[in-house]
């Protein structure tokens, strides 16, 4: 196969998940707005801390960046972390989302029914 990117890193499902909500959330994620928006589409609960810690980790693999939002009043001053999906995140989604579909494809069509 011609042009076959090689990833040194890798994501597991949950990086997964939170780095394709970030995607849709279109740089205006921040950790409340990702849980809802996952919880939502996925009816699957998720807790702030395994965000954070995702977030996180997403950041340090430079999948994701993020950024300080204007202060309001009602979060009493306190500034939102906004993220963002880099251009190594869509790589690696395009990339996972090839793997993908390549797995499917190869699935027998009497095995899935």
């Amino acid at each position: 196969m011609a042009n076959i990117l090689i990833y040194m890193e890798t994501l597991g499902e949950f990086e997964e998940l939170v780095l394709l909500t970030v995607t849709i959330l279109n740089g205006e994620g921040y950790g409340l707005s990702i849980i809802r928006e996952m919880e939502d589409r996925l009816n699957r609960k998720v807790s702030l801390g395994a965000i954070q810690t995702v977030l996180k980790r997403l950041e340090d693999k430079g999948m994701v960046i993020s950024r300080f939002g204007e202060a309001t009043q009602v979060r009493g001053g306190k500034r939102k972390r906004l993220y963002k999906v880099t251009g190594t995140g869509i790589k690696m989604l395009q990339h996972i989302k090839a793997q993908r579909i390549n797995l499917w494809q190869a699935i027998p069509k009497l095995s899935i029914g």
